[in-house]
Formats: C-alpha cells, sequence, structure tokens
C-alpha cells in the first residue's frame, strides 16, 4: 500500500456516543509527570497532540478523591470543583485544535499510597499496599461502596464542567478498585460484590450506568479494561473471563478501550516485545461482542498495520500513548503522505521513567516533548538560522545527527564528518546487541532527514584535527565526540578504579559492541552502571553460549530498569539463561583468572573464577579534540560548543536532547537561553 488515499480508512469520522471523532487515531491516556502539579504544561502537551491530528486526546489517571491520593506522583487530580481551572487548561488547549479530550477517572485503591492526604487506604479486601511502605488497605463495606460511587458521580460531573468530552472507567493495569473488584487476587469477598464473575462485574457496571446518568448526554462513555492479565490460568485471559466480562457489558459504554496488565506488558518495551501491534491476538475477539467502537494499543508505527486492523474489523480506532509521544504528527503526516518522515517510537519506555521521577515527560525519538510550554518547543517548526551562514558537526552519534539535522531545518549549512566508517556512533553499537535493535530507528530517522537536505553534506572515514577543523573554513563548530567505557573499574563504587594484575583479560562494551569476544572461560559482567547495559550485555553473551556471572553493588539486576518497567524481565531472563548472580558485591581486584569482590554492607571478601571480566562502571568523554581547539592561540573558530556524551555522558534520550537544544540555542540571545532554564509553574499561596 502506499500513497495518502490508501489510508483513506484512517481518517473517516467515528462517532462515540454523543461525540463524533474526525478520525481513527486516538491517544490513549497516558502519564507524563505534568498533572496538577504543571496543568500549564500539559495542556500545551497535549494541544500538541491535536494539532498533529489526533481526532481524541486523553489526560491520565486522575485522582478522584483524598482516599486516591498518588503523592509523590504527577497526576491529574479533580478532588472537588477547585481542581476543574486546571483542566480546563487542557480541554480548551485540546478543543482549540479541533479534538476531542477525554479524561481517565481513577482510584487507585491499594494501588495509591495517600501519603498527602494521610486518608485511609481502600481495597476489596485487606489488602497490603502495593509499595514497599508498610500500608494496608481495609476491606471496603457497603456504605464503603456507596460512598466510592458517589464520588465517582460527582468527578463525571465536574469532568464535564471541565469541558471533557470523554469520561472513563478504568478498569486496568491493577490499579485502579474497579479492576482490583474484578480480579479474584485481590476479591475474596462473599457478598455481591464477590464470588462470582457477574458479582465481581458489578462495581463497574454500577459506575458505567452511573456515569451515564450524569454526563452521558453531553460526554461519550469509555471503559478502560484489561482484557487478559498475561499470567496464563493464574490470572484473567481474554478468552475466558477477559471475554466473559466484555459480553456482560457488552453495549453498556460508547467505547471499548482494550489492552493487557499490567503496565509493564501493556507498555512492553522492543526489548522484550519487538513486534508492533504485538496486543492484537488478545484484543481481537471484543469486536465480535460488541456494537461499540473499540480502541487497542500495541505500539503502532505502520500505517499499513492500521489499516489492515481497521479493515479486518478489530479495531475503529487506532490508539496510541507512546507512538503519540515519538510523533505527536503521526496522523497528520499519514495524512499527508509523507510516511518516511515519521520518528517511529523505538519503545524504550524513557517517557515511562518519567513518571516515576516525577519529572515532565521526555522522549528518545522526540526531543521537544515535555518541553512545549517551558521552552516553547514545537516539533515540527524551528526558528530560521541568523546571520551565520553554516556549521560543522563531528561526531554522527545521536547528538550529532541531531545537531545537524536542526540546524539544516534552520536553514544552515552543515557538513557533518564522522570518524568512523558508518554513521551513527553509540546507536550503532547498542543496537547490535540482543534485544536493542529497534533502536537503530533514532539514526535511521535522522540520517534519512539529513540525506535529503540540499545544504547537508555528510562524510564517513574522516577523523579531524584541530587543523583540519581549522582549514575547512567553517567558524561554527559542534563536537560530538562522544565517550567510551572506561578500563579502568572507574564508577560508582570506584573512585579510583580496581586493581587490575598484568595478564588479566578486562574488556568494555565497546569491545563487545565492536564484535570482540573474549575467549574461552567463564566471563564476569561487572555493572556498576546499574543502568540498562550490564544487563543487556550478559543476556547478549548468555545467548552466544557464553558462560556468564553477573556482578553488580546492587541488590537486583539493572536498577534502573525499575523506571522503564522491565527489571522484573531483565533479571528472570537472565536466570533462565543460566547466568550467575551475585549481588550487592563491589569489585575489589581482578588476576588471571580470578576476579575479588566484597560485600557492599559488610566488606566481607570472596573470589569469583572467570576467565574474563566486562567492566561496565563509567565513561570518559573524547574531548582532546575540543581543548585542542578552544586552546589554538589565534582564536579562529567563531562558536564552539561540546554536545552529547562528550559534554556529559547520559542515556541516548539525553543526547538527542543536548543536540536538539543546542541546534536551537545557535545565535540565539544568551539571557533568553538562560531565563529559560528557570522558567516553571509556581503553585498559588492561595487556599482552597
Amino acid at each position: 500500500m502506499s500513497g495518502a488515499d490508501g489510508y483513506s480508512v484512517l481518517f473517516e469520522p467515528v462517532q462515540i456516543g454523543p461525540v463524533t471523532a474526525k478520525n481513527r487515531f486516538y491517544q490513549v491516556p497516558h502519564c507524563n509527570g505534568m498533572g496538577h502539579l504543571r496543568p500549564q504544561a500539559e495542556a500545551a502537551m497535549r494541544a500538541m497532540k491535536a494539532e498533529g491530528g489526533w481526532a481524541v486526546v486523553s489526560n491520565q489517571e486522575t485522582e478522584i478523591h483524598p482516599t486516591s491520593d498518588l503523592s509523590p506522583y504527577a497526576e491529574n487530580r479533580l478532588w472537588d470543583e477547585g481542581d476543574i481551572p486546571a483542566l480546563r487548561l487542557m480541554t480548551d488547549a485540546v478543543h482549540a485544535k479541533g479534538s476531542l479530550a477525554a479524561i481517565e477517572l481513577a482510584h487507585n485503591g491499594h494501588h495509591a499510597q495517600n501519603h498527602l492526604s494521610r486518608a485511609p487506604l481502600l481495597g476489596p479486601s485487606e489488602l497490603a499496599l502495593q509499595t514497599a511502605y508498610p500500608k494496608q488497605a481495609r476491606a471496603m463495606d457497603k456504605s464503603d461502596i456507596r460512598e466510592f460511587r458517589k464520588w465517582h458521580r460527582a468527578a463525571a460531573r465536574r469532568s464535564r464542567e471541565a469541558g471533557f468530552d470523554i469520561v472513563y472507567v478504568y478498569a486496568g493495569h491493577h490499579m485502579t478498585l474497579p479492576h482490583h473488584f474484578l480480579l479474584p487476587q485481590f476479591n475474596d469477598r462473599t457478598d455481591e460484590y464477590g464470588g462470582s464473575l457477574e458479582n465481581r462485574v458489578r462495581l463497574t457496571r454500577e459506575l458505567l450506568e452511573e456515569t451515564k446518568e450524569e454526563v452521558g448526554d453531553e460526554c461519550a462513555i469509555a471503559l478502560r479494561f484489561a482484557v487478559d492479565e498475561m499470567l496464563g490460568s493464574d490470572g484473567m485471559q481474554a478468552q475466558e473471563e477477559g471475554r466473559a466480562v466484555v459480553e456482560l457489558l457488552a453495549d453498556l459504554p460508547d467505547l471499548w478501550d482494550v489492552n493487557v496488565a499490567d503496565w509493564s506488558n501493556d507498555s512492553a518495551t522492543t526489548r522484550f516485545e519487538p513486534r508492533d501491534g504485538f496486543q492484537t491476538s488478545y484484543i481481537e475477539f471484543v469486536k465480535e461482542v460488541t456494537s461499540k467502537p473499540v480502541v487497542g494499543v500495541g505500539r503502532f508505527t505502520s500505517p499499513d498495520l492500521m489499516v489492515s486492523l481497521v479493515r479486518k474489523g478489530i479495531l475503529d480506532f487506532i490508539g496510541a500513548a507512546r507512538p503519540s509521544i515519538a510523533d505527536p504528527f503521526l496522523p497528520n503526516k499519514i495524512r499527508e503522505g509523507r510516511i518516511e518522515e515519521i520518528r517511529e517510537c523505538i519503545g524504550c519506555n524513557i517517557c515511562v521513567s518519567s513518571d516515576a521521577l516525577g519529572v515532565p515527560i521526555r522522549c528518545t525519538q522526540n526531543p521537544t516533548m515535555g518541553e512545549e510550554w517551558r521552552r516553547k518547543w514545537h516539533p515540527e517548526i524551528i526558528e530560521s538560522r541568523g546571520k551565520e551562514e553554516a556549521a560543522l558537526v563531528v561526531g554522527s552519534g545521536p547528538a550529532g545527527l541531531e545537531c545537524a539535522m536542526q540546524l539544516a531545518r534552520r536553514g544552515y549549512d552543515v557538513t557533518l564528518a564522522e570518524a568512523k566508517q558508518e554513521l551513527g556512533g553509540r546507536v550503532l553499537q547498542e543496537s547490535g546487541l540482543a534485544g536493542l535493535s529497534a533502536w537503530r530507528r533514532v539514526t535511521d530517522h535522522r540520517i534519512y532527514d539529513l540525506q535529503q537536505r540540499g545544504n547537508v553534506q555528510l562524510f564517513t572515514d574522516s577523523r579531524l584535527s584541530a587543523s583540519e577543523v581549522v582549514e575547512l573554513g567553517i567558524p561554527n563548530v559542534f563536537l560530538a565526540t562522544g565517550a567510551s567505557w572506561r578500563r579502568d573499574g572507574r564508577g560508582k563504587s570506584a573512585f579510583r578504579g580496581v586493581s587490575i594484575e598484568s595478564g588479566s583479560q578486562v574488556f568494555t562494551p565497546d569491545d563487545i559492541m565492536s564484535g570482540v569476544m573474549p575467549g574461552d572461560g567463564p566471563i564476569m559482567v561487572y555493572d556498576d552502571d546499574q543502568a540498562y547495559l550490564g544487563g543487556v550485555l550478559a543476556d547478549h553473551l548468555a545467548q552466544a553460549g557464553r558462560e556468564v556471572v553477573f556482578v553488580t553493588p546492587a541488590s537486583m539486576v539493572s536498577p534502573f530498569t525499575e523506571l522503564t518497567l522491565e527489571q522484573v524481565k531483565v533479571q528472570r531472563g537472565l536466570l533462565e539463561k543460566g547466568v550467575r548472580l551475585v549481588l550487592s558485591q563491589t569489585l575489589v581486584e581482578i588476576t588471571p583468572g580470578l576476579a575479588k569482590v566484597q560485600c557492599a554492607y559488610s566488606g566481607r571478601e570472596q573470589s569469583v573464577e572467570c576467565a574474563s571480566v566486562v567492566l561496565v562502571t563509567q565513561r570518559a568523554r573524547e574531548t582532546a579534540l575540543y581543548e585542542e581547539l578552544r586552546n589554538l592561540p589565534d582564536k579562529p573558530l567563531t562558536s564552539l560548543e561540546l554536545i552529547g556524551d562528550a559534554a556529559n555522558p547520559g542515556l541516548i534520550a539525553d543526547a538527542v536532547y543536548s543536540g536538539h537544544m543546542a541546534a536551537r540555542n545557535f545565535e540565539r540571545d544568551a539571557g533568553d537561553i538562560d531565563r529559560e532554564f528557570f522558567r516553571r509553574e509556581i503553585v498559588s499561596l492561595e487556599s482552597v
């Protein structure tokens, strides 16, 4: 299929109860680290989705009562009328761009912590808090349930007053009371709200009926429901109770928003679920059961797959959270026949990590995400160039490619020089490891864009010295020379590195990613970085048939991946591949055939037999060229800037952002740039 006409089915209007969506693109609810703390930032971000062509733009889980306080996480809040103005910012902004606004009402039961409100925790049964904090939820009695229904009805009424077109009842992701009541692992009641499926569905039915009574003439009612828990026979399954729930409630909501539980499965990374549309087999039955429109997700990036799902009668709406973050203008690009310009989601879940960190959302592919209000960044529009005419970018990793692309979009003549034979830098290296192939989309998108531009010259095999940079006669230079993994063990746990005896076989991630394979015998992967790469390397080596010992000072494998919803899968995957885990141990010394480690708590030492060690500790910035150019006596350059990992080693997302910011800020007033760092939303001192 090719051409915009082939995708016309995606741009048909669809009726949802009393409202009509202008096309089939539906941004489903997703968290963003803004919420009630940063309502102007959230409104600007959601408005960008609407401008990009999403017919429905949803907010995120919205607390309906102080007994569902998700602090410190910055979700939306609708406790009372005082919260309406903040939410009205979003609905007004979305409506101004011609889209419908949806609100996801949520009471999180024992998934909430109530740290701010200090209200009692509520659940269908006596349940321990799902986090480490030692509190328990009490089993709701009939009066609690009646009160909860009143809260939900009031929140629906306030949603209408705030201008929302679609109001959600939320029963998914193991996160909400309706879902907790549905699932036997959370519900052991013996009254009319427990036991049989009909009883466990009762609360969801009541919420749907009451929400429709309250706002149904003006707002559509959506049910977000996880049809499968991905637990096999130990949980709800799509073809058994999941299907039965849809049958019991078939035409009660105006829209079915269906997915899988829990959140880590619904938002699975490409590392563990590489297929676009991976949820299709779980949700394809829904339209067989209901006459109402259905939206589903699955990290959709292919327009052909989208059309197929609609024409096969599986979905009415193409749902997306992460693809709408990576490219808010995805619908418009399809409509305008600009398929090749889509920034495809790589499924890394850096967006998800923002919610857990309590900071505005960010994205590896889209560095403008979360900066729509603070910096006024637009993903498709950038200011034209100033008085300068040309720029040189040295290095083609994520920072260099992004910087070059944005400079070229601004109208500068751009020369990009890469020392190696192929463009891509660290993305090229890391995407060759097991599970990370989708990350190549970061470079593919940017290289393609640069290749289409007449004001760009790309050179590989072009390692430049300081004198050669000067000889080029390009006065503005951006150095994206990257960073390399240290070989001395210096890192979080060893400021001065570790003792390495002569003859020891020591490797770095750069060695493994360049194709070097340690010799025979057990390989120790020492992960003092504690992010994602150590676990990926251990998995990569194990898949190559090697005996691997994974050692880390952390008490679990790759603790950073808790932020990306992967940690359990990472650790389970290594165990299933036979990797030996040695946790809470710091590396002290490496000798031929042996490594000495020390307990991170007691200091007790032990020896680990290994033929070689891969050190995943810390990176050293490559700044030699920068220092040479900066110290030239005659100052031949107008501007010189270090960007990406060469400036501050971090995530690929950080490098892309660095390159983007450098290109945006080039020739701007320094005072204006500085003021943007300080722009934030100030909480009102007025009491409510």
